[in-house]
């Protein structure tokens, strides 16, 4: 293999945020791609075989990009860069970077940080309902969330709802102390949550006395009809059938739907079908519904929640074939058994 010698041009007012503290970056960069990187005097140079040079330099120049436009570097930008580079897909970190939906109430921009995030948000865009389903960290809420305001700011619906099925992830909360509200609370939390870092905690109050934006459990949506709305439906792997079928047949016109759902977290007991795992068969040909599927790719919490979803997919998917071949083995035995 021939060795070859890339020369790049990196600002010295750039280089601590795209080669890291300590120059972490460039290291992680080095050991993945196989290359040496040598900086000095704002001048890079990238030695290693060709293919590994360049997926080297398409990292750094999507960094250096990232940089320039005003954005910290973090393991996260990394780590997606250099998947990237190994990918066929031509679309770079920086065209994602350019769709800013909204900005916080402290004007932090907030956009799609990976492919598929950015395909979420596209396919919100244009479809009526989306199921968004993916591992946790993968922004399905959150995005979803910085949509509804969005349009609610530009007058694209009157109003926002957000709701989720209040079942304990494992923790009995009957008993607690407290009025019906003050019960409900702690599983709409991350809900309140998403608002008051948007649209901040007084615009937000000021909209739920007004009734523009409401967050209830999913049983409160009984015998409505939600026209003019911009509907969301979270922690959707933990409806049964009926109250996924309830809810979808509330849509009126004028209002778009997201439902979100992690398939690897349910809290339903052990013999009830879920929801969304119905939804997705029966409605999967239906035009104007689009079903996108997140991974751990799209992970954009602390790199090790990716590390962790990763590690669960991979021992769930063992114990689903351990089980598949324990009943062919039973179908094997009794069948010569006869």
């Amino acid at each position: 293999m021939s060795i070859i010698e890339t020369i790049m041009n990196i600002p010295f007012e750039h280089a601590k945020n795209v080669f890291g503290e300590f120059d972490v970056y460039a290291k992680k960069i080095e050991k993945t791609l196989h290359v040496t990187l040598l900086y000095r005097d704002d001048e890079l140079k990238i030695i290693g075989g060709k293919d590994a040079a360049a997926r080297a330099k398409s990292v750094i120049d999507n960094l250096l990009e990232l940089s320039k436009r005003g954005n910290i570097i973090n393991e996260q930008n990394v780590n997606y860069a250099l998947s990237l580079s190994f990918s066929d897909n031509t679309e770079s970190i920086v065209e994602i970077d350019n769709d800013v939906i909204i900005r916080t109430i402290s004007q932090k921009p907030i956009k799609p940080k990976t492919l598929g995030q950015k395909h979420y948000v596209d396919e919100i865009r244009k479809k009526m309902i989306v199921f968004g389903i993916g591992p946790a960290g993968t922004g399905k809420t959150y995005l979803a969330m910085a949509m509804a305001i969005s349009a609610f700011k530009n007058n694209e619906v009157n109003r926002i709802i957000l709701t989720r099925p209040a079942i304990e992830a494992g923790e009995k909360l009957g008993f607690l102390p407290g009025d019906l509200q003050s019960k409900i609370d702690p599983y709409l939390r991350p809900l309140y949550d998403a608002l008051y870092q948007i649209m901040g905690a007084e615009n937000f109050m000021a909209n739920v006395e007004k009734g523009l934006i409401e967050v209830a459990p999913l049983a409160y949506m009984r015998g409505r009809t939600l026209d003019n709305a911009f509907i969301i439906l979270d922690e959707a792997q933990n409806t049964t059938q009926a109250q996924m079928k309830m809810f979808l047949t509330r849509i009126g016109f004028g209002s778009k739907v997201i439902v979100t759902g992690d398939l690897s977290q349910k809290d339903l007991p052990s013999t009830t079908v879920s929801g969304l795992d119905v939804a997705i068969k029966v409605l999967k040909d239906i035009d104007d519904i689009s079903i996108v599927r997140l991974t751990n790719e799209d992970v954009v919490r602390h790199p090790l929640v990716q590390k962790i979803v990763k590690a669960y997919e991979v021992y769930e998917n063992r114990e689903n074939q351990r089980e598949k071949n324990k009943k062919k083995s039973g179908n094997y035995d009794n069948k010569y058994r006869k």
